[in-house]
Order: structure tokens, then C-alpha cells, then sequence
């Protein structure tokens, strides 16, 4: 499996930047989880636009979904120009109507909705969900190829549950939208050190630190969440992949 970090900002992209996107890879399978603010410009580095086999998202604020319209005219401009492709699966939960409609563009996206009570098979990828506390619907995913296992928190306040559902992991990404010394339950996300107490009490064997704040030193962030925990911890940073074969 391999799994490139797109963009990372939360709320609004840096200079330059994007907010959440990550695209995965195993088996000749890309699979982009979550499509936030300016993800498809720097998506194409990795892979053409003709070639994502499908995306899922874990809730629709728009720094995980304002490139789903971008998406989609790609994938017109794409048919136009002769290039034949599938039309795209983008995997919503369906607990926002009007939201996962624009996830439907005939003939080139279709919206599917998953049951975030059963697994999820993409291609190589089972996936599993667990509700997250985020003033929307919102769904973490434990998403392995039956090697390695990747757990991405998505949007969330400190939960006791994320420890279990991150159990082992080989990578765990983690939202860090604030840093030690604030509250940011009360926004729906966590800071370092709560980020790093779950990645503790789960075992995991990589920490990344992601949906980073616009302000501060963000190395701070990983000195923080080092004090906690004592495994591998990085900071996300835009281009950055991991592979474990």
C-alpha cells in the first residue's frame, strides 16, 4: 500500500496549499479520500484524473469536498477530448441529502452511498467506519488492503472510541487542528496532545499529524505530541508518502 499525502490544511489552503485529500494506492487501485480546496491541481502529480478509480469522503464541509465540482468537470473535459473512462464512484454517507446529490454528475461521476454499519470493498481496500464527534455527520476510516492498515480520524473532537478503532495501526493520520494548550472541542477537532494520546493508547506505529492549523510553529505540534507518545511522529506535509509492501 502507498498513501500520499495531497493536501493537509484544515478549514482553507495555505499559500499554495490544499486542505484534506489522500490518495491510496495498492494493486493499480488509486482510491482519493477526501477532496478539499485546490486537492485536484496538486492530485495530478500523482495521478491523471482519467485514472482515480474512486473517492470516498468523510463528511461534506468543504475543506474535505470543494474539489468534487473540479473533479467532475475534469472527467467531462476528459470524455470530450476522446479519453475513455469509467464513470467515477464518489462514496458519500447519505445522511446530508442535498450534499451527496452533487456528488452525481451523469455520465461522469456517480454518487454512492456507504452504510457506515458494514464494511466497504474498493478494489483491494476494505474499509470500516466509525461515527466522529464534528458538529455534522462525520466518519473516521480504518482502511486496510489486508497487509498493512492506514486509520485516518477524519474531522473530530478527543473520542475514548478512536483508541479501539485505531487499534495496531501501521499509520495512523490524524487531525492536530490546535496545539497543546487549547480547547478545540468545542470546534469539532482535537489538539496535539489529545491527538497524541489516542496513537499511544492505540499502539500505532506512525503518527501524522494533519488538518494543521494556519498559525503557530507547526513543528511545535509534533514536540508536543512527543511528549506523549513515544512512537514515530511526523508532521503531514503536502507530497509526503508512505509505502509498506
Amino acid at each position: 500500500m502507498n498513501v500520499t499525502i495531497v493536501g493537509m490544511w484544515g478549514s482553507f489552503p495555505k499559500v499554495n496549499g490544499a486542505t484534506s485529500g489522500y490518495l491510496f494506492q495498492s494493486q493499480d487501485f488509486h482510491l482519493l479520500v477526501d477532496c478539499g480546496s485546490a486537492v485536484l491541481s496538486k492530485l495530478q502529480q500523482y495521478v491523471d484524473v482519467e485514472n482515480l478509480d474512486a473517492v470516498i469522503l468523510s463528511h461534506y464541509h468543504n475543506d474535505h469536498t470543494a474539489d468534487i465540482g473540479p473533479l467532475q468537470h475534469a472527467r467531462l473535459v476528459k470524455r470530450h477530448m476522446g479519453i475513455k473512462q469509467q464513470t467515477l464512484p464518489i462514496y458519500g454517507h447519505p445522511f446530508d441529502e442535498a450534499e451527496f446529490a452533487k456528488l452525481t454528475s451523469d455520465p461522469d461521476t456517480v454518487g454512492i452511498a456507504y452504510n457506515p454499519d458494514e464494511p466497504l470493498q474498493l478494489g483491494p481496500f476494505t474499509i470500516t467506519f466509525m461515527k466522529t464527534d464534528h458538529p455534522v455527520p462525520c466518519y473516521a476510516m480504518r482502511i486496510t488492503d489486508g497487509y498493512q492498515t492506514v486509520v485516518y480520524s477524519a474531522d473530530s473532537s478527543y473520542k475514548d472510541e478512536l483508541k479501539e478503532f485505531a487499534k495496531h495501526a501501521d499509520l495512523f493520520i490524524c487531525e492536530c487542528s490546535f496545539y497543546a494548550n487549547m480547547d478545540a472541542s468545542n470546534f469539532g477537532h482535537m489538539n496535539s496532545v489529545e491527538a497524541a494520546k489516542i496513537a499511544k493508547d492505540a499502539e500505532v506505529k506512525t503518527l501524522v499529524l494533519t488538518h494543521l492549523p494556519q498559525f503557530g510553529n507547526l513543528y511545535d505540534l509534533v514536540t508536543e505530541a512527543k511528549e506523549v507518545f513515544s512512537g514515530n511522529v511526523l508532521l503531514a506535509e503536502e507530497g509526503w508518502s508512505w509505502q509498506n509492501n
